[in-house]
């Protein structure tokens, strides 16, 4: 197994381009994310607030929460090699409108559930959503995946890709990791997790949540999907202004 390893701002980052998973000495201790923002949307976290006819918008309605601040890199790094062609995810041209994409990693990772629960929201398919037209701009996605070995080495081989450069058109926020069992992870799919979050610049932690199992709508989600939720329109806002003050449009 081939492993690279290189320095980036924030910390030193080994992907490992195998499916043979985390050696001994590959442990990598990354930061979560943990610059949170007041949610403006604290009663009803899935729809935007509106003020009532007639009346001035209030402080908390017309609050933004503050984009969490990326604890990994931000953009692809020189010297990581792409995977294996049946390593990597395919790639799909999308012409529908989108506030951003969930892209599972694999099967069953739960894109089409997080999709659910943010309007306007897409999930792509397994596949790195590729604009037609590439003077519209990268596409925001988000990476998820299970905590299982199988859920985290597929999210490892899509970050990998990612960083190699290959993915052209993409704007990776972070990966979303949700809890493939009621249970505690075991330690080897922790160290392994943490190796996989070092490689992309956000992760979310989404717990085991029986009712989604059960069918159950957003009504129900915890309070970590909110944050989430939170967390994708500060980011999505954030990019808004950026390319607003840069003259281009969304």
């Amino acid at each position: 197994m081939t492993v690279i390893t290189h320095r980036v701002k924030y910390f030193v980052v080994s992907v490992s381009c195998s499916r043979q998973g985390v050696t001994q000495g590959d442990l990598l201790v990354s930061r979560d994310v943990t610059a949170r923002g007041k949610s403006a949307w604290e009663a009803n976290p899935w729809l935007l607030p509106e003020p009532g006819d007639g009346d001035e918008p209030t402080e908390a309605a017309t609050a933004t929460p503050e984009a969490p601040f990326a604890s990994g890199p931000t953009a692809p790094q020189v010297g990581v090699p792409v995977p294996d062609w049946g390593d990597r995810l395919p790639r799909r041209e999308v012409a529908t409108p989108a506030l951003m994409w969930w892209l599972g990693a694999h099967g069953g990772a739960g894109e089409s559930t997080l999709a659910a629960l943010l309007p306007q929201s897409r999930a792509a398919g397994h596949a790195w959503p590729i604009r037609s037209d590439p003077a519209t701009g990268p596409v925001p996605t988000v990476l998820v995946a299970r905590t299982s070995m199988r859920g985290l080495r597929a999210a490892q081989l899509a970050a990998a890709e990612w960083a190699s450069g290959s993915v052209a058109g993409v704007e990776l926020l972070g990966l979303v990791l949700i809890a493939d069992a009621p249970t505690k992870l075991p330690r080897s799919l922790r160290e392994f997790a943490a190796l996989v979050a070092g490689g992309v610049p956000r992760v979310w932690r989404l717990p085991w949540h029986e009712p989604w199992r059960e069918g159950e709508g957003p009504e129900s989600s915890p309070r970590e999907v909110r944050r989430l939720v939170d967390d994708v329109r500060a980011l999505i806002e954030d990019r808004r202004a950026s390319r607003l003050e840069g003259g281009s449009s969304c």
